[in-house]
């Protein structure tokens, strides 16, 4: 039986997209970059050689700044220096989500706790780019009709793995939680959703408020 390790280096180094995207989007791909790549490894290798069971977090698309970079969801090049332990490449650059996600972490109990119970993966494992700026499967509905099988082909793929069926976490309380919560009354992945308000906007809007903010992502994960 295959570790998460194994099984996620996979699936990541088979993120070859052949398709052309609407209205001049671009895909945003890091897998493309060998020492993307090695660092993926890395950190696979150091929080998922196991074949625990795991609860997902679901966030929307990989952004320019975190995952674009480092080919981790949610952690700028800072963060896997500073709190994984994992030297790269990247400089020492940071990014909000990636500051509030790790400081979640912290509360948990560190990345090595908080990895050996959940996997933070995306709705969407690619992200996008338009014009030179972030854009998100679902800001275009072109978009996101096209990309709608890749989605589900990449979310199926994932539930392979020993994933917790019985609810997922879902990072992006509106839109993400809208247009996730429609696959899974098709497909039945999971017995519940669990919305949760993306950290951006808990940075750049609620940034006095972080505390409670943590509180909610902590108690959502105690959560059956």
């Amino acid at each position: 039986m295959k570790t998460w390790a194994q099984d996620l280096y996979e699936f990541y180094s088979s993120l070859k997209p052949k398709q052309r995207l609407p209205n001049n989007v671009q895909w945003l791909y890091p897998q493309r970059s060998e020492e993307v790549m090695n660092v993926v490894q890395k950190f696979l290798q150091k929080y998922f050689s196991d074949n625990n069971q795991r609860t997902l977090f679901l966030g929307i698309n990989p952004g320019r700044f975190g995952a674009g970079i480092t080919g981790v969801n949610f952690t700028a090049a800072k963060q896997l220096t500073d709190d994984c332990g994992i030297e790269n490449p990247f400089g020492k650059g940071s990014e909000l989500s990636a500051e509030f996600i790790y400081a979640m972490i912290k509360a948990y109990g560190g990345p090595k706790d908080f990895y050996s119970r959940f996997f933070i993966g995306s709705v969407c494992p690619l992200g996008f780019v338009k014009e030179g700026k972030n854009i998100n499967y679902y800001d275009d509905k072109d978009l996101q009709k096209a990309v709608e099988p890749f989605i589900v082909q990449s979310i199926e793929k994932q539930l392979s793995f020993p994933v917790v069926r019985s609810r997922c976490l879902c990072i992006g309380g509106e839109k993400n939680f809208r247009f996730l919560s429609k696959l899974n009354e098709t497909h039945k992945w999971f017995g519940k959703i669990i919305p949760l308000p993306h950290p951006r906007f808990i940075m750049q809007y609620r940034r006095k408020q972080v505390q409670p903010f943590i509180q909610l992502y902590l108690d959502a994960m105690k959560k059956k």
